[in-house]
């Protein structure tokens, strides 16, 4: 699985993200949601203002959010055979370590941590996953709720 994580927020060093540890989640979530090994994927790390730009481009909405996924070939987690068919690339997600270091102490846990988060849901979003309505919700933080917990727990080693 190839996945870049791109620092481009002059801020992921000063706020403690290791983009090798984000690498590896982002590998993780994958192995784990059963998507093909040749599955591409980026993750931007972005300062506010491009995040707000973004944000306002793509879902019409003012100011910065923390995390936004953008889908492109539809891949989907599921079986074995699914697996070893549905390659090709996965999406990219723009993530903002300014907004995740902003609401980690509402959340009650580190900056680090936050971004951990954001970065499963944004894959769950490249996914397909969504939580607009309660069944959705559910089943997409309880998945998210899953991944974290076992990654928190060790992972699994690459």
């Amino acid at each position: 699985m190839n996945v870049d994580v791109l620092d481009e927020s002059g801020l992921g060093a000063e706020l403690g993200v290791d983009v090798v540890a984000l690498t590896r989640l982002c590998r993780f979530v994958m192995r784990r949601m059963r998507l093909h090994p040749s599955t591409e994927m980026t993750v931007r790390l972005v300062d506010a203002d491009t995040m707000a730009t973004l944000n306002e481009q793509w879902m019409g909405k003012k100011g910065p959010t923390d995390v936004l996924s953008f889908p492109m070939d539809e891949l989907t987690p599921g079986h074995e055979a699914a697996a070893e068919e549905d390659n090709g690339y996965l999406g990219d997600i723009a993530l903002c370590p300014q907004v995740a270091a902003q609401q980690a102490p509402a959340a009650g846990h580190s900056a680090a941590d936050e971004i951990d988060l954001l970065t499963v849901h944004g894959i769950l979003h490249l996914l397909g996953y969504d939580h607009a309505s309660p069944d959705e919700h559910q089943e997409m933080f309880g998945v998210q709720g899953r991944l974290l917990l076992e990654w928190q727990q060790g992972g699994d080693p690459e």
